[in-house]
């Protein structure tokens, strides 16, 4: 077989498995996440090529809602969801996320804007939504963390230099929470105290777990 041969057969394999997980989908309890549009998309098209956009029908119903009541706030602003779970049965993880497993878990990036605090839709500080740690305040875990608790720090050279955008992100914290379908939210605490967060469904996930001043994470 040549090069091109093989390589034809696996974009037809490939073209056949995405093709069959977006039908395949709904009989497992998943439904995509937005690869284009407004106020709700995914972070990049990599996030759906590789089949890490899905969720099920009442997450991506609360996600919807929440980026409509940004919008409606700050007209023109774009929520970007990361990592969701793969439309496949209960059970299956969606590495490196161990809890992403049952399609009741959503990722979202936070907002950003440049040094004249202009917000960027559309935009984020790392490449691919994760690892532009904040890094508000004292570490909280300090010795204490654990293996999963990664600092990245090899990343950092490839993220952007811009700034949180405060208002919207409290913004969306704030919808998602107040939602009644939403069951917990992970964000660091020394982050959520500088935004002016509290919520009884406000959690930190732990020194164990990974950290979340890059991104929030929600759960049914």
């Amino acid at each position: 077989m040549t090069l091109k041969g093989a390589l034809l057969g696996l974009a037809l394999a490939y073209g056949t498995l995405w093709g069959g997980a977006q039908v395949l989908a709904p009989a497992f309890g998943r439904v995509p996440i937005p690869c284009t549009g407004e106020p709700l998309r995914m972070q990049s098209p990599l996030f759906c090529a590789t089949l890490r956009n899905f969720v099920t029908p009442e997450l991506r119903a609360l996600a919807r809602d929440a980026a409509a009541t940004v919008a409606a706030q700050y007209p023109g602003t774009v929520t970007l969801a990361l990592d969701g779970n793969l439309p496949v049965f209960d059970g299956v993880p969606l590495i490196p996320h161990l809890s992403h497993d049952d399609g009741e878990k959503l990722d979202f990036a936070f907002y950003y804007m440049d040094d004249t605090g202009t917000y960027l839709p559309g935009r984020t500080a790392s490449p691919i939504g994760y690892f532009a740690f904040e890094r508000v305040g004292t570490d909280v875990c300090g010795d204490t963390a654990g293996p999963m608790r990664w600092e990245m720090r090899w990343f950092e050279p490839l993220t952007r230099d811009l700034a949180l955008e405060p208002a919207r992100t409290a913004a969306l914290v704030r919808a998602l929470l107040d939602d009644p379908r939403s069951g917990k939210l992970f964000l660091e605490p020394p982050l959520a105290q500088a935004l002016g967060l509290d919520h009884p469904r406000l959690r930190f996930a732990g020194c164990g777990a990974a950290r979340h001043d890059d991104h929030i994470h929600l759960e049914l």
